[in-house]
């Protein structure tokens, strides 16, 4: 028998992929972002799915020209900061 399509995803990669944009975003501690790598190499499911986001945001920072204003960018810096304290 064979199986078209991707394989059907188990608990560890259902965490992997919800993990995922933080992974890319470098927001996971290192024990974590290490498990998502293993994990990563190991599951051809979830490398696909890794690879799509890297190339999405890749295509997204190539066609975006337009530049934030330096305002705003210090007023969500200023947002950020208080929400950690």
């Amino acid at each position: 028998m064979t199986i078209d399509g991707p394989l059907p995803m188990t608990d560890p990669c259902e965490e992997a992929l919800q993990a995922l944009y933080h992974y890319l975003d470098g927001e996971l501690t290192e024990q974590r972002r290490v498990l998502i790598s293993r994990h990563l190499d190991g599951c051809t499911t979830c490398l696909g799915a890794y690879d799509f986001e890297v190339e999405l945001r890749q295509v997204i920072v190539s066609r975006v020209q337009d530049r934030v204003p330096d305002s705003l960018r210090m007023r969500i810096a200023r947002l950020m900061e208080s929400e950690e304290d």
